[in-house]
């Protein structure tokens, strides 16, 4: 997601957490012992539940350790919020390489995602276990908050971007081109002249391809070899203002980028990044090799949020989206749930108190893709890591529950912030059929 030391340090300092509470070993006087194991059974591979009347699952509890158990169990269920729902405990004795499977049942729950932080306690041993699920996240309630003026100022700056002469020049690259494909460094002017770049490939064969637009996460610097590596499809990977080999002319830094031109609307990061993913699917349709019929969007985490985004706002090109964790949604919620990026803005308020939270707000709510996404038209497939803290599902699911057409979502269970290897052969299966779809209705 990030590269920046704040944010690099909490992610260190969060994974050493979760790797000490999740260890599933016991401790005695500060030393290792064998292993107590606790394992929670679901009935769906994704851990989601729908809105039942109670949810109820087994937890296996085995002892491997060289002592008898004898203690505790403690429940603590805690929404994403950190407002806890319930607790309760029973006393558990297991010998010597016993094993228990007990049944944790809680009542209806609400739309979200939930932990189940799992202790074991006796005299001399304890542990933790953190269990992670949700409950019927497509009924996830999170309104959008657009304001009066929110069509009109993306309209504006669409027109704006297209007043600009985007000055297209390709250099060929040969190190990086093949046999089957020619490579190329793309520069181009975007919103306020700005000069972009990205990198492009183009199959060598003859006819037209569908384009692919890679967007990349905060504070990356993607080459070529992070977008589609197939041979039947142009791919752009492209840098947006203040990235990778896109810093000449905007460069505010990390930290510093969720803060350039807070203040100001018109002037915010985010409105000149969201158009430069416009201008990159310009770029992408004035290829004369590229069928613009067919154009898609994918990224993960900030190229999550700028893949709704583009597919927000360029709706009648973009015909496919793939976003994985999106960042930059629902924000008021956001801040509440996970440590960064509300920190900066907390930071950011409190040295402009005049400007305040209210001010914070109503700015970031036209960046918020839970409000740009009921513009979105074509088909989305979103991939979601149940055990994501930088973007957590909550979030997610505020945007993906404002798309009003086809769409459809992975969750990852055991997956935080980065995504599996399966989630990039599931998407591009799904995308090639997909295609074959649209181009058969476009016959």
């Amino acid at each position: 997601m990030n590269n920046h030391k704040s944010v690099f340090l909490f992610l260190v300092f969060v994974c050493l957490v979760s790797f000490t509470a999740n260890s599933q070993t016991l401790s005695k006087a500060g030393e290792l012992v064998t292993e107590i194991k606790i394992k929670a059974q679901f009935p769906t591979e994704n851990h989601l539940f729908p809105n039942t009347e109670k949810i109820s699952f087994p937890i296996t509890i085995e002892n491997t350790t060289a002592s008898v158990f004898d203690g505790k169990i403690e429940y603590c269920l805690i929404t994403d919020f950190k407002d806890t729902i319930s607790t309760s405990s029973i006393a558990l004795k297991l010998a010597l390489t016993q094993n228990k499977k007990l049944t944790y049942s809680t009542a209806k729950l609400a739309p979200g995602f939930y932990t189940l932080n799992v202790k074991l306690k006796s005299k001399n041993l304890n542990a933790v276990q953190v269990v992670k699920f949700g409950v019927d996240p497509e009924k996830i309630i999170s309104p959008t908050d657009r304001a009066a003026d929110f069509d009109n100022f993306w309209m504006r700056a669409k027109r704006e971007l297209t007043a600009v002469d985007p000055q297209y020049k390709l250099i060929r690259n040969d190190s990086l081109s093949t046999d089957k494909r020619d490579v190329y460094l793309v520069e181009m002017r975007s919103l306020d002249n700005v000069l972009i770049r990205g990198w492009y490939a183009r199959p060598k064969a003859a006819g037209k391809f569908p384009g692919i637009l890679h967007l990349q996460g905060f504070s990356t610097s993607p080459q070529l070899s992070w977008g589609y590596h197939g041979d039947d499809m142009a791919v752009f990977v492209l840098n947006i203002r203040g990235h990778g080999n896109s810093r000449d002319e905007v460069n505010p830094g990390f930290p510093g980028f969720l803060m350039s031109n807070l203040k100001d609307r018109e002037r915010y990061i985010y409105r000149g990044a969201y158009m430069d993913c416009v201008r990159a699917i310009d770029f992408l349709c004035s290829r004369e090799e590229v069928d613009s019929r067919f154009m898609v969007v994918e990224g993960t985490s900030q190229g999550g949020a700028l893949s709704i985004a583009t597919a927000a706002l360029d709706n009648q090109r973009v015909k496919l989206c793939m976003p994985s964790v999106p960042f930059l949604s629902d924000f008021p919620d956001y801040f509440k749930i996970a440590f960064w990026p509300g920190n900066e803005y907390i930071a950011f308020e409190k040295k402009n108190p005049d400007f305040g939270w209210k001010g914070i707000y109503e700015n970031l709510s036209y960046f918020d893709i839970k409000n740009l996404a009921p513009w979105v038209k074509c088909p989305v497939l979103m991939s979601v890591g149940l055990q994501d803290i930088v973007c957590p599902p909550h979030i997610n699911f505020a945007a993906y529950n404002q798309i009003k057409g086809d769409k459809s979502y992975f969750v990852f269970p055991d997956a935080g912030h980065s995504m599996p290897k399966e989630n990039t052969t599931m998407k591009y299966e799904w995308m090639k059929k997909e295609l074959v779809k649209l181009k058969s209705t476009e016959k």
